[in-house]
């Protein structure tokens, strides 16, 4: 069993993740958490994740862990993450990376030196239509991949829009990471990358808000789509892989999860539309997290190799990196 515990409640997705750890007590013996900001403490230091939950130092509580959630705010992922493998202790860190590329590469320089194990927590990784699309891909089932299609919006509310302005690239940072990492896993580091980094100004609020990146290689193009002022965004997050063989077609990615398929039997005509429905459960209400929290013990307890190595999660960053100009933090407001 590894003791595990939880340092910071502020990240977003902080609580689902520790309800998804304490779902597995035959995995995981919870120690408990950290959190250094009291008002986050006042916020949400009472939700059910974290209940009868003893709370430490953040040095307490990596002392007496054998791995560790880095749920931070996200401007000290990073940073956190460091003095944890420092301390020689596994991590699964919460998206995006934060800090200089320099900070990160050494904090996965360190674990690989020391044979820890880095999750990022990457969770379209673990959706069931992205990993058969990962298996029809390897099998060579849609041949060589000329197109990538990827869109992550929402219509979000002027609050958070406002909390977006803590951050160089703002929706493409928070969210346009997740589909990067698809993309830089399917096809590797782009040649060349576009940004178009927009400022809508709804509700006098001036962010980069809707936000399109273009990657270049050698044969394909990959296009990025994110916005936080897009109604039903959510509803038309997608993930379109095409290319010599067939196309598939999740969209939406979740909430309810629908994938499409078509390969060059299926689509025998040109001018009509042509495919079939790969049926799934969606999982991604209920347990979005379980399956990457049980790869975490299997990755630890070396159950199971991680297919992201440290070389995927350093290229991953290179190229938000360069999408959104540099890393970069304007303000620390968590309101």
């Amino acid at each position: 069993m590894i003791k595990i515990g939880q340092i910071g409640i502020g990240h977003n997705h902080g609580e689902a993740k520790m309800l998804s750890v304490r779902k597995f007590p035959e995995l995981f013996e919870v120690v408990g958490f950290a959190e250094e900001n009291e008002e986050w403490i006042k916020k949400r230091g009472n939700l059910r994740g974290y209940e009868g939950l003893k709370r430490y130092s953040v040095d307490e509580l990596i002392d007496k862990c054998d791995a560790l959630l880095i749920e931070t705010d996200v401007w000290d992922l990073t940073k956190i993450a460091q003095k944890c493998v420092d301390a020689g202790k596994h991590v699964h860190i919460d998206k995006p990376g934060s800090g200089s590329l320099a900070e990160y590469k050494t904090m996965l320089d360190t674990a690989k030196d020391k044979n820890l194990i880095v999750q990022l927590a990457y969770m379209y990784r673990y959706n069931p239509a992205i990993q058969k699309t990962f298996e029809l891909i390897k099998n060579g089932d849609l041949g060589e991949i000329y197109s990538i299609n990827a869109e992550m919006s929402t219509f979000h509310s002027p609050k958070y829009r406002k909390w977006l302005t803590n951050f160089g690239g703002g929706i493409m940072y928070i969210l346009g990471c997740h589909l990067i990492d698809l993309i830089v896993y399917m096809m590797g580091k782009p040649q060349k990358i576009h940004s178009f980094l927009k400022h809508t100004k709804l509700d006098g609020i001036e962010v980069d808000d809707n936000n399109l990146a273009v990657m270049e290689y050698e044969k394909a193009l990959a296009r990025v789509f994110v916005s936080s002022v897009e109604v039903n965004g959510f509803g038309r997050r997608q993930f379109m892989v095409s290319g010599s063989k067939g196309t598939v077609n999740i969209c939406p990615i979740e909430r309810p999860l629908t994938m499409t398929y078509s390969d060059t039997k299926i689509a025998d005509t040109a001018y009509e539309d042509r495919k079939i429905f790969i049926p799934f459960e969606d999982n991604t209400a209920s347990g979005r997290y379980d399956e990457m929290i049980k790869d975490f013990y299997s990755y630890i307890a070396g159950e199971k190799e991680n297919p992201f190595t440290y070389e995927h999660e350093y290229n991953v960053q290179s190229v938000l990196d360069e999408v959104v100009g540099g890393v970069k933090f304007y303000g620390k407001n968590i309101d």
